[in-house]
């Protein structure tokens, strides 16, 4: 007798945004990861198969985010020594690439099971087993990639620990624009080489920036979203492991890009602007800057992705 299944597609996304360091997040269209999972004999959770990996995750549940977080889940609800969940993961993304590959695992996965389960969580009570699998891959739990793969949307992260994250409106004509240079770099190193002191000039004009994203976002003030995004405590450092990346915000600024960061720890980078076609110049600009480079990359254009986590047909 087959076993009840179900399958998610987890989008990535995008965080940081500028100048919301751990707090800014929104999901996109195009790339993710599917999870497919089904009710097992065998109590605890095992992991199937993992493809898209090159071999590079761990199939040990409790070292893989997808794993971590449904053995969170299943602690929570008592059913650890009672019920056993099979997991395949396929990785419909770059690893490494700054646009949450690990917590799109975390996200579906926890979407998929609860509903094998009944659904006795909703998605915002689905948000701590999510952050706690993101643990796995970035040694600390934060959740602006997480938070934006499993709700959708553009979200802000009041909190981590517990979990207090807002969902923020974005106006419909936002589009984004995001490079993906052909190199991996890993969110774990990547967080060793920030500052831990900040001055507090600094800091008081991030929170302004930060601040007024919320509004430019609320108003569909395109300017000032654009004006918000400047971040002068941690682009700065990360941008020098990306090749290109001064080159590429130039370009991106000339043709019209309301603004241009990082996604995540990088490498991928990416713009913000208020037209399809604007999203396209920035797109065939910077890949010509990486191609001049003799760097390889993918370029992925999107809107807001605002439905998050979806059910697929198996």
């Amino acid at each position: 007798m087959e076993k009840p299944t179900v399958k998610i597609f987890a989008p990535a996304s995008v965080a940081n945004v500028g100048c919301g360091f751990d707090i800014f997040g929104f999901a996109i269209h195009g790339p993710g990861d599917i999870i497919e999972a089904s009710l097992s004999d065998n109590p605890g959770v095992t992991i199937l198969s993992i493809e898209g990996d090159q071999g590079k995750l761990p199939l040990i549940a409790e070292e893989n985010t997808a794993g971590l977080a449904v053995l969170s889940m299943l602690e929570t609800l008592g059913l650890s020594m009672k019920t056993g969940i099979d997991l395949k993961i396929t990785k419909k993304m770059p690893m490494g690439s700054g646009l949450g590959s690990s917590a799109a695992s975390s996200a579906g996965a926890v979407v998929a099971v609860n509903k094998l389960l009944g659904e006795p969580f909703d998605r915002m009570g689905l948000l701590p087993f999510a952050i706690r699998g993101e643990t796995a891959a970035s040694g600390s739990p934060h959740a602006d990639n997480v938070a934006a793969s499993l709700l959708g949307g553009f979200i802000l992260v009041r909190r981590n620990d517990p979990p207090d994250v807002i969902p923020l409106k974005t106006p419909a004509k936002l589009f984004c624009t995001i490079i993906h240079p052909h190199i991996e770099i890993k969110t774990k190193d990547t967080r060793m080489i920030l500052r831990k002191d900040v001055t507090l000039a600094k800091a008081v004009r991030q929170w302004g920036n930060v601040g007024a994203m919320v509004a430019g976002l609320m108003s569909g003030d395109y300017n000032l979203i654009g004006r918000s995004m400047d971040d002068e405590i941690i682009e700065p450092i990360r941008s020098v492991l990306i090749p290109g990346y001064d080159e590429m915000k130039a370009g991106a600024l000339e043709a019209g890009a309301l603004g241009f960061s990082i996604s995540g720890a990088g490498p991928s980078v990416f713009a913000l602007s208020a037209s399809e076609n604007t999203a396209e110049k920035i797109g065939k600009k910077a890949q010509h800057i990486l191609t001049e480079m003799h760097l390889e990359s993918d370029v992925y254009l999107s809107g807001i992705n605002a439905n998050g986590c979806v059910e697929i047909e198996n």
